[in-house]
């Protein structure tokens, strides 16, 4: 191993915390769960829900057996409700096209519904122990700091970036480690705020460190915003649905956010996206 690798790999040996989706006898499943309830949702967040939803649905055939709108019920308060719609329809084209199995290989994967470059490549990874490039926010900051001397990676994921992450990527049966591990690395060491350089395993090899630590000079980077914004009206809709016993009359819908014409776009869309239907002239459920 390169003297990067056996940092890394040795420290997170040490270092990695013990989440239930990273146990040898958790089932593909549990990973693919785990990595759609992951998306842009902090772990002390999923950790709750995960346990809950696999008790629940421990199998691929047991969420397609249950309606979508009890997936997105149970999804709660993660955020992205959209995410739980895939998970639903991911699951019911499991049982249909592979048995109830989750597919292994990364092209399989790529064809779920709800699953992309990332979250096939973490899967195939993850759960399969294949070797594969496993792209996230932490791993690209790691990148950028150690490798390629800049605080942030771009926006976007560059063909460069990719390159050299397939550069990094161990060709033995310590890839699919080597991913966990960096991922783990940017998660609690190498933050994008506040990285703690004095604990850092490869302070020694990184390049933005030696450099002096350049602040980043590239594009603003937006910071997103919640308050006020169509996401959290359609997240107050979302919850008066899920909260309720039935259908909800359009009366407390209203209740729940006060301008009328954001409320009506808000509630618009979860029809368009499936998340909601009406049920009656005015009465709404998930």
């Amino acid at each position: 191993m390169s003297p990067l690798h056996d940092a890394v790999l040795s420290w997170y040996a040490d270092h990695q915390r013990d989440l239930p989706w990273r146990r040898p006898e958790t089932s593909p499943w549990g990973v693919m769960v785990s990595e759609f309830m992951l998306q842009q949702t902090p772990v002390t967040r999923v950790l709750p829900m995960w346990e809950a939803w696999m008790e629940r649905w421990p199998t691929p055939a047991d969420l397609a057996a249950d309606e979508p709108g009890e997936a997105v019920r149970a999804w709660g308060r993660l955020g992205y409700p959209r995410r739980a719609q895939r998970l639903h329809a991911a699951a019911v084209a499991i049982v249909e096209v592979h048995g109830g199995e989750v597919p292994a290989t990364y092209a399989e994967l790529l064809e779920l519904p709800g699953v992309g470059d990332y979250t096939a490549s973490a899967i195939a990874s993850f759960a399969h122990q294949q070797r594969h490039v496993v792209l996230d926010t932490n791993v690209r900051r790691v990148f950028a700091r150690v490798e390629s001397g800049v605080e942030f990676p771009p926006a976007s994921i560059t063909r460069a970036e990719r390159s050299l992450a397939e550069d990094l990527l161990p060709h033995d049966d310590t890839a699919p480690v080597w991913g966990v591990a960096v991922m783990e690395l940017g998660a609690l060491v190498c933050t994008a705020a506040n990285p703690t350089c004095d604990v850092c395993p490869v302070a020694g090899l990184c390049a933005w460190r030696l450099a002096g630590y350049p602040a980043y000079d590239g594009p603003v980077r937006r910071v997103q915003t919640w308050a006020g914004t169509d996401r959290q009206c359609r997240g107050r809709l979302l919850a008066v649905l899920r909260d309720a016993d039935g259908p909800v009359h359009r009366s407390s819908l209203e209740a729940t956010w006060e301008k009328a014409d954001q409320r009506e776009r808000a509630l618009a869309g979860l029809l368009t996206d499936g998340l909601v239907r009406q049920v009656g002239p005015d009465t709404f459920s998930l």
